[in-house]
Formats: C-alpha cells, structure tokens, sequence
C-alpha cells in the first residue's frame, strides 16, 4: 500500500502475473448491494473508479555530445580587463530540443562549461518530468472515464453473488471474486 485515504488507495503489486491479473481492471466498477439495515430490500450501488499504471524505469539522463553545441564569448558585466578580453562565457545549445542556456556567472571557461551542462541537464529533465506526469495523468484519465454508469467495465451483485465482467462478457462467483480467484473471467 502506497497511499490511503478515505476514498482513494494506490498499491503497487508486483510478480511474474501482475500485468496479465489487472490489464481488465482499468474503467468503472459497479457495486451493488442490500445493506443489512435495509427494511425493503432496496439494492445500494456504488461506483469504485480504477486505474492501472506501469511503473516508469529509472535511468540517467544521458545527453550524447553530437547534441550539444558549445559557443564561447566575452562575458559581460563588472570585471575589467579580463572578463572583456577573455572568452570566459559559454553560451550551451541543446539541438534536438532548441534549448540554450548562457553561463559567465564564473571567471573560468572551464567551470561555466560545467554549470552549463549542469543546468541544461536539469532542464532537460525537468521538461522530461513534466511530459511524463501529463501522459501519465492523460492515461489515467482515459482509463478511469467519468464514473458514471455508461463507463462500468464490471458489475458486484452482491445480492445474488455474481460477479459481471461487461468488456468480457463473462460471469463470477462473487465469493471466487473476493478470494482473488479471477481465473474464469480471464479465461485461464
């Protein structure tokens, strides 16, 4: 369990099984039921939203040097002298995605050369973050639909202990379904 609050869990769930077990729990679950407390016998429903992500892998930002462009010029500003003779700035251009970054907060090309990887760098994937968080954000959308009665991807009844698998067309026990047996509404 990763987060949990009231109406809303996120776990992760791992194993060989994991991606084949929920690649048909995306969508809207409907659960209906009689409350014990209910005199009449009125069925409740409730709607349950899920969403299924993959895990994105961790790796290193990597830029190959065929995709940066280095230019150097005088720096400008207080110095003297030196800062407007030397070629101490270093202007960093990264090709493929037109970002550039300027650099001569120091008195060294050398040092500006790696503050200007190093910031390049953490724009790079700042931007790359920032892509990522809104697919990830407009897959989960997609899956998930509007939670309305339309969207239901499969229906608990509990009163009469089934279980309706509605993209499938399958049905379940409702007890199998507690227990985590989903093998005949997967068909293995």
């Amino acid at each position: 369990m990763l987060e949990e609050r009231p109406g809303f869990i996120v776990f992760r769930a791992t194993g060989v099984e994991a991606a084949r077990v929920f690649q048909h729990e995306p969508g809207g679950h409907r659960w209906q039921r009689v409350p014990p407390n209910e005199k009449r016998g009125r069925v409740h429903t409730s709607t349950v939203t899920v969403a299924v992500l993959q895990e994105p892998e961790d790796s290193a930002l990597v830029i190959p040097p065929s995709e940066l462009e280095w230019r150097t010029s005088r720096g400008s500003g207080p110095g003297g002298q030196h800062r407007n003779k030397t070629e101490s700035a270093v202007v960093l251009t990264h090709l493929s995605s037109g970002l550039t970054v300027r650099c001569e907060s120091e008195r060294s090309q050398h040092r500006n050369r790696d503050t200007a990887l190093r910031v390049l760098r953490a724009r790079l994937l700042q931007a790359r973050q920032e892509g990522s968080a809104r697919a990830a954000n407009a897959e989960r959308r997609s899956q998930v639909g509007s939670g309305q009665r339309g969207d239901k991807v499969r229906t608990v009844r509990c009163q009469d202990g089934l279980v309706t698998d509605h993209r499938l067309g399958r049905k379940l026990p409702l007890d199998a379904y507690l227990r985590g047996d989903w093998t005949a509404l997967l068909g293995a």
